[in-house]
């Protein structure tokens, strides 16, 4: 299990958010299937169960959840594929963003970012 960044810039209730989007990436976690309720999360990441609640509220209004009244919250079938969209819609643009920042303030032209992109990019294949 991933361990949560206590000082980082991002939020707990975030970060337990993106966890869980990647257990949901990598099919730990199933369409339909049963998610964890916020006190199973509050043990497993040792944080106030609210918190915990607040990251599953977060995935819940994304449609990435459904509740069954009674029975806790499920993932929602197309979970993944909402996930994906996301993620390259906001995530990887924003990345993208701080990398080009970097870049200009380490005087690195465009056609080197390129070159180191596309060296990582071949990289990360293998």
């Amino acid at each position: 299990m991933k361990l949560l960044e206590e000082h980082a810039s991002k939020p707990i209730y975030i970060q337990i958010a993106e966890w869980l989007e990647g257990q949901i990436m990598s099919e730990e976690l199933v369409e339909e299937g049963k998610m964890y309720s916020q006190y199973q999360l509050a043990d497993m990441f040792t944080v106030n169960p609210a918190t915990a609640g607040k990251g599953l509220s977060l995935l819940l209004d994304q449609g990435i959840l459904f509740k069954k009244r009674g029975l806790g919250m499920f993932i929602s079938i197309g979970a993944k594929e909402l996930i994906i969209q996301k993620r390259r819609t906001e995530v990887l643009p924003q990345k993208m963003k701080e990398v080009i920042r970097d870049a200009k303030s380490l005087h690195v032209t465009e056609e080197e970012l390129i070159d180191m992109l596309r060296k990582e990019f071949r990289g990360a294949e293998s």
